[in-house]
């Protein structure tokens, strides 16, 4: 679960086809407690699970569902992309309970 409130602004760098699927590597500016393989990410509010880090990096594995029904396969090489770690146990809620899993897709018909 997450909150929907942005805590960093990564950089895409690198989105590519890796064996069924595609990779996602995403710079950021570093937590306080490093990101650790498993963990749950929203990437643009979607939930994606960290499969490698290293300090200020982390990479995702991303399924063409995923890319198809949310805005990430929009995103180029240097695209920025808000960032929220998942809730743990205990956090403080200043948003609102988001998933990050898609239920449905939409059509903006208008901006007013």
């Amino acid at each position: 679960m997450f909150t929907g409130l942005v805590q960093r602004v990564g950089v895409l760098r690198k989105l590519a086809r890796s064996g069924g699927g595609w990779s996602l590597e995403i710079a950021h500016e570093p937590w306080q407690d490093r990101l650790v393989k498993g963990e749950s990410v929203a990437v643009q509010g979607a939930c994606l699970t960290v499969t490698a880090e290293s300090e200020g990096l982390f990479r995702a594995d991303v399924l063409d569902e995923t890319l198809r029904r949310t805005a990430l396969h929009k995103l180029g090489k240097g695209a920025r992309v808000n960032l929220e770690r998942a809730l743990a146990v205990g956090d403080r809620l200043g948003g609102h309970f988001v998933s990050g899993h898609v239920d449905e897709t939409g059509t903006l018909i208008m901006i007013e």
